[in-house]
């Protein structure tokens, strides 16, 4: 297994040590959540990076790296909503859920099918890292204000909403980019088979 897909394995790895880091009550608890984040964030950059430098892109990294995203992200906003962070995140949860799975599959039928397997496009990206940066900002103020205690509450309110439109940019691009996927995919669609 090559370097690349090593580190996309670690983050699948690293998924639920975060979501218990999330979920259990400890000093500095959104500090570790945040750094556990940011590092398998960064994983998923590094991963993609050196498969395209070194021309080790492969079918197994195509499939499994943005399944790990979806791991990653999924559990990160099923984290949030447990901590009641972001507003109608429960909503946020379903339309991304929705979508990874219907891309999910839409990437096992054109496989099935005889065709290739269907990479992250620029709007599948885009989704991605507008859910990171949505997420980690979302840890960055919780970490400032619960762990640190240095956000007085008019800043907090005020940060939260940015939260928030960061999230919900982030299910505008999930459903735009699901949408996307449907068309590019549509040629593999037979009920008939």
């Amino acid at each position: 297994m090559n370097l690349p897909n090593q580190l996309t394995v670690a983050r699948i790895i690293a998924t639920p040590i975060f979501m218990a880091t999330l979920l259990i009550d400890f000093e500095y608890k959104y500090l570790v959540s945040l750094v556990l984040f940011v590092l398998s964030c960064l994983s998923d950059y590094v991963d993609g990076h050196l498969a395209r430098k070194y021309n080790i892109v492969t079918s197994f990294g195509k499939f499994l790296d943005p399944l790990a995203d979806k791991m990653l992200i999924s559990t990160a906003f099923i984290g949030l909503m447990h901590l009641g962070i972001g507003e109608g995140i429960s909503i946020i949860l379903f339309i991304t859920l929705f979508r990874e799975f219907l891309v999910s599959s839409l990437r096992l039928v054109t496989v099935s099918s005889g065709g290739k397997v269907v990479a992250a496009n620029f709007w599948g990206k885009a989704k991605t890292v507008c859910q990171m940066v949505g997420v980690g900002f979302a840890l960055f103020v919780e970490t400032l204000c619960k762990d640190f205690g240095i956000l007085d509450k008019g800043t907090y309110v005020s940060l939260s909403i940015v939260t928030t439109i960061l999230l919900w940019a982030s299910a505008v691009l999930c459903t735009v980019s699901g949408i996307i996927y449907l068309v590019q995919c549509k040629d593999y669609i037979n009920s008939s088979k």
